[in-house]
């Protein structure tokens, strides 16, 4: 597959539609030609210590940051009906499904999978887990800023170039 945006999304809490940052990259023709993040006023509006230890994201962070529904509305007219794919994409998928569930909109098609994709291609024993951070070290791919939206969106890219 050669066009396709990769996105990932940040949670704030358990609550699958609690999406605190999202960051997508759009690849076209095999090459990354764009990419947008966000940050995200979660629905609901709580922070877990957990999550926060994950991304460090506070509510300070997002206070004043616009809700899904008005990012999504806009990042659809840039996806511009591109397949969209994901590292464990059934997580990713899961919040943008409930957040546009939560605010009434349409939602995207099931998203592919490059957790899938690296656990058809490489065999066992290759690389020691298929995990976005592993995969990135076993191919190569810089990934400075594990857990920010925009940073594994980039790496989920091209991991999505040469997988898919």
């Amino acid at each position: 597959m050669d066009s396709f945006v990769a996105i990932d999304v940040e949670t704030a809490n358990s609550e699958r539609s609690s999406i605190c940052a999202i960051g997508a990259v759009k690849v076209i023709d095999g090459i990354i030609t764009d990419s947008r993040y966000s940050l995200v006023c979660p629905e609901p509006e709580w922070y877990s210590r957990y999550n926060t230890a994950v991304h460090g994201l506070t509510e300070e962070d997002t206070w004043d940051a616009p809700n899904f529904a008005s990012i999504w509305k806009e990042w659809q007219a840039w996806i511009s009906g591109l397949p969209i794919v994901a590292h464990n994409a059934p997580f990713d998928y899961g919040c943008i499904r409930a957040a546009c569930r939560i605010y009434g909109l349409d939602e995207p098609e099931p998203f592919m999978c490059t957790l899938a994709a690296a656990r058809k291609a490489i065999p066992r024993g290759m690389c020691p887990s298929k995990s976005l951070d592993m995969l990135c070290e076993f191919f190569g791919i810089p990934l400075d800023n594990h857990h920010d939206a925009l940073a594994d969106a980039t790496a989920c890219a091209k991991l999505g170039i040469i997988l898919l």
